[in-house]
């Protein structure tokens, strides 16, 4: 069966039940997918971004087989993911963040070895195939080492090598580079850049905003559940034109002077991000408003580092895109 589309979904919702309390259960309905629309193109490297809880694993893992849709459909290169799973399955690799899913007192070799026997490689190709791999993802001649000896970042390019071993068609990469240094996330967004180039049909989530501006054709936003916002990075960050940001690092910021300053005449979002004891505080207005004063007034008695005026970029777009959901 061929398509246009290497990924297509239709109306995909997921509700899952669940029960809470010991001495008095409750029974509640979740609903994590609320009715995604999706087509990815083939050979295109898609992005699926959005905030913890808002349906992107789920979304992935409806598309490749590992949960059922509680309604709506989806295909792989045109097989139905519920009713042709075992043709589906022949056609997608799955690589996900963290540490799971590779054997650590095996060296590289012989975990792609191992696997290369359950993805029914054949035993001819296999020699040649995992050294093609090997070099596409910068492990060759480490290939013999323990992988418990492995930085995060060569675990992480292991397991994208493991996930090609059968030359899948399409590739979910689940927060591939989460926990990775910036030298071995630059290493991986390359390798995925490579992948892609050869035709490789790549669907990304990541939180990492830089990461999908500078990897994806088109990105899909996604929050409480629903497809909010779709389109290519700079599309996207059209959603953020006509205002101005404020950044302001700083220690301590109270409840009560985010609430000010959502308040603030011409303010348009707020954002805090902590980065331990440091907090990165970000305040988007419309352009022709200049707040910045106002926003120091409002943070007084607040230890203050660096201020900054810019450009909105495509992590701003996104939080105006999340918020606005």
């Amino acid at each position: 069966m061929d398509s246009e589309y290497a990924i297509e979904a239709e109306g995909l919702r997921r509700v899952y039940r669940t029960r809470t309390g010991w001495i008095r259960p409750r029974r509640e309905t979740v609903e994590a997918v609320r009715g995604v629309d999706l087509t990815v193109r083939r050979g295109e490297l898609f992005g699926l971004l959005g905030p913890n809880g808002a349906g992107k694993t789920t979304t992935i893992k409806m598309l490749n087989t590992l949960l059922i849709p509680t309604a709506g459909t989806a295909r792989i290169r045109g097989f139905d993911v519920v009713r042709e799973t075992r043709e589906v399955r022949r056609r997608i690799g799955y690589v996900f963040g963290g540490d799971r899913g590779l054997y650590d007192r095996l060296s590289a070799l012989d975990n792609l070895r191992y696997f290369a026997e359950l993805y029914a490689v054949p035993a001819r190709e296999q020699r040649h195939r995992i050294a093609e791999l090997l070099e596409l993802v910068g492990l060759t001649g480490r290939e013999r080492e323990r992988v418990e000896g492995y930085s995060r970042g060569m675990r992480q390019r292991l397991h994208i090598a493991r996930g090609l071993l059968h030359r899948p068609e399409v590739l979910f990469l689940d927060e591939p580079s989460i926990g990775v240094d910036p030298v071995a996330a630059r290493e991986l967004r390359r390798t995925v850049a490579d992948l892609a180039a050869n035709g490789t049909t790549v669907l990304l989530t990541t939180h990492y905003m830089a990461e999908a501006d500078e990897l994806c054709d088109r990105i899909a936003v996604i929050a409480d559940g629903r497809i909010q916002a779709l389109g290519t990075p700079a599309q996207l960050r059209r959603r953020a034109d006509g205002r101005r940001v404020v950044e302001v690092e700083a220690y301590g910021v109270p409840a009560t002077a985010l609430t000010a300053l959502r308040d603030l005449p011409g303010v348009r979002e707020t954002a805090l991000e902590e980065r331990g004891a440091l907090q990165l505080l970000t305040v988007q207005s419309d352009a022709g408003v200049d707040v910045q004063g106002d926003v120091l007034r409002e943070l007084a008695g607040v230890r203050l580092g660096r201020v900054n005026s810019r450009e909105p970029t495509l992590e701003d777009a996104y939080v105006a895109i999340v918020n606005a959901a």
